[in-house]
């Protein structure tokens, strides 16, 4: 823009008889800009400008957001301060970031190019350590978060959980499946020790993860050693959950609970992820998830069972099967008897089996060596330990119902004569007509 010094310098040489392509050669400036100034007149004294949106209140808040979260994305804090009342444009928030943390990242080493998949050809999943996050929500229990995202269509999905051994990862890669309503041919992910083992560069699976990928019929593949970049789509994803979504619900307030961090997670993807269009692919992901469920599996019919279930021997005396260092109660009737244990995923609860039959339901505690019991035990184990009954209750538990018959038991103590069994009328042989015993000649 022209100042005002020099357009009174041109309107002098053009007083004096100079051409306008004379005044531009002079001056450097083009001769349409200096016809235009010369028609037009001169340009204002002073530039008109917006009124400041950005004051020391709104820096002020920038400022302190940036000093508990110094990787706080600028879209999370223009949020935030809109939702104050700011009432700037998102540009306006990132300039003014730049300005007090400066670039997140630098230029990378080395150039990469993306990985392109078609449609229904493979899904990413991974685990996410949060331990860190675990402290400052004042959370005594690991955390973790399984994250599995569809290649094509970047629909992703945000499971957090406690542990990230087999029987969760089945239970978040089947919720994944059941969330998008199809299954991929490939499910790929890095060397999980919970899967397989590695062979050098070959990374061969445990049974149970074969079993697992047969039942739903999808191939488990890993990438090779340091290629992490393979499974880039659902690692960069873990960067937004760390410097976005984590830091947003501990400003909103912190989660009480799994559940309620698992609640939140999935509003913030439908709003700021699904709905979103994605700079990859130019579309959002719950446009283009619809196209690619077209060209998934099918869901099994019948879920894929990531219960922890074991089978446990009750205590030959005391009504007690032991479960991480806390023994649990169960009917006086399976002292001896081999139960099944069973707990699900993330579950409070254990369920005890008796021959497939249901005795026992037990609240899982914290800590070691507690005795928990159901008062119905307690009362029938007390009954029998006093001396109040007269006999070991029937073990005849195998029946899934109670109306079998009582076995008949001798009321006295001591010893007893018994009738020697006939054995020619118990094995009575009959050849060529002749029975009773007789064999003809």
């Amino acid at each position: 823009m022209m100042s005002q010094e020099t357009y009174m310098n041109i309107n002098d040489l053009h007083r004096q008889g100079w051409t306008i392509q004379e005044i531009a050669a002079e001056t450097g400036w083009h001769r349409t800009t200096i016809s235009n100034y010369l028609k037009n007149g001169p340009p204002p004294e002073t530039r008109v400008t917006e009124p400041t949106v950005m004051t020391d209140y709104w820096l002020g808040r920038i400022v302190t957001m940036l000093e508990s979260w110094p990787r706080l994305q600028s879209v999370s804090i223009h949020n935030k301060l809109a939702a104050s009342g700011f009432e700037g444009s998102y540009p306006t928030v990132v300039r003014a970031v730049r300005d007090i943390r400066g670039p997140r990242f630098r230029a990378a080493d080395a150039v990469s190019v993306p990985i392109f998949t078609d449609p229904g050809e493979e899904a990413q999943f991974d685990f996410c350590d949060l331990s860190s996050w675990a402290a400052r929500f004042g959370w005594d229990v690991p955390l973790v978060c399984f994250g599995m995202i569809l290649s094509w269509s970047r629909w992703r999905m945000w499971w957090f959980t406690s542990s990230q051994d087999r029987h969760h990862t089945f239970e978040g890669i089947a919720r994944f499946f059941d969330q998008i309503g199809g299954v991929p041919a490939t499910s790929r992910t890095d060397r999980m020790g919970a899967l397989g083992r590695s062979q050098g560069r070959r990374f061969v699976l445990h049974a149970p993860t074969v079993g697992f990928a047969a039942h739903h019929g999808t191939k488990i593949a890993s990438c090779q050693a340091g290629d992490a970049k393979r499974k880039g789509k659902v690692e960069r994803p873990f960067r937004s959950l760390q410097e976005t979504f984590l830091p947003e619900v501990e400003y909103d307030g912190i989660p009480v609970s799994l559940e309620d961090l698992n609640r939140r997670a999935a509003v913030w993807l439908d709003e700021r992820v699904h709905a979103v269009e994605s700079r990859t692919t130019g579309e959002t992901p719950a446009a283009r998830l619809p196209v690619e469920r077209g060209f998934l599996g099918p869901v099994p019919r019948v879920r894929f069972d990531s219960d922890y279930v074991e089978v446990r021997r009750v205590h030959n005396v005391l009504p007690f099967v032991s479960i991480d260092a806390n023994r649990y109660s169960v009917p006086p009737e399976a002292l001896g008897h081999k139960v099944e244990i069973r707990r699900k995923v993330n579950g409070v609860t254990v369920e005890i089996r008796l021959a497939g039959r249901l005795i026992a339901t037990h609240r899982l505690v914290s800590g070691r060596r507690i005795d928990v019991w159901n008062p119905t035990h307690r009362a029938a184990a007390e009954t029998l330990a006093l001396g109040t009954a007269t006999a070991r209750p029937d073990l005849r538990l195998i029946a899934n119902d109670n109306t079998a018959p009582a076995v008949e038991r001798l009321e006295l103590e001591g010893d007893y004569d018994i009738a020697p069994p006939d054995l020619d009328d118990r094995y009575a042989i009959t050849i060529d007509g002749i029975d009773d015993g007789e064999v003809s000649a």
